[in-house]
């Protein structure tokens, strides 16, 4: 398992989830819900500088089937963006059902979907960080691909 701490995001047209982990790369913990928009790239680049991350992963959005949806290339842009202005490197990771899930532990916990979805946002991006970690300590090595900083995959 690489040392350092990653940031996760769930990248959403109106909300953005986003989550780190600790150096140890063991837990992944809510950090903010930001709003989608100009400032959201500058606002995601300062969280990475703040907790001086290595790495920052994206989830990718995937059909059950695989196949992409309304958000995936939503998802890539902003990946694509993130790749453009960071030092680090930043990695799509498949992401499917990461929401639903959120949705289904709020549920659980007594918390309405409804007045919760700033909430959901942050803990779909533990869920798709938690996952990449999970599986780079399983499979011993990194998840998803690595976004190059020209926009490509």
């Amino acid at each position: 398992m690489r040392p350092g701490v990653r940031l996760g995001i769930d990248a959403g047209k109106v909300r953005v989830g986003v989550a780190a982990c600790d150096r140890d790369g063991l837990l992944a913990t809510p950090v903010a819900t930001l709003g989608r928009g100009a400032a959201t790239v500058g606002e995601l680049r300062g969280l990475a500088e703040e907790y001086a991350a290595s790495e920052v992963v994206v989830g990718l959005p995937l059909s059950l089937s695989g196949g992409g949806t309304r958000s995936t290339e939503d998802a890539r842009a902003l990946a694509a963006e993130l790749a453009e202005v960071l030092e680090v490197p930043v990695r799509l990771v498949d992401e499917r059902l990461s929401t639903v899930s959120a949705q289904r532990a709020l549920h659980e916990s007594g918390r309405s979907v409804k007045g919760s979805r700033a909430v959901i946002d942050q803990v779909a991006a533990v869920i798709i960080l938690q996952n990449a970690l999970d599986f780079e300590r399983s499979a011993g090595h990194p998840p998803g691909t690595v976004v190059d900083r020209h926009g490509g995959r």
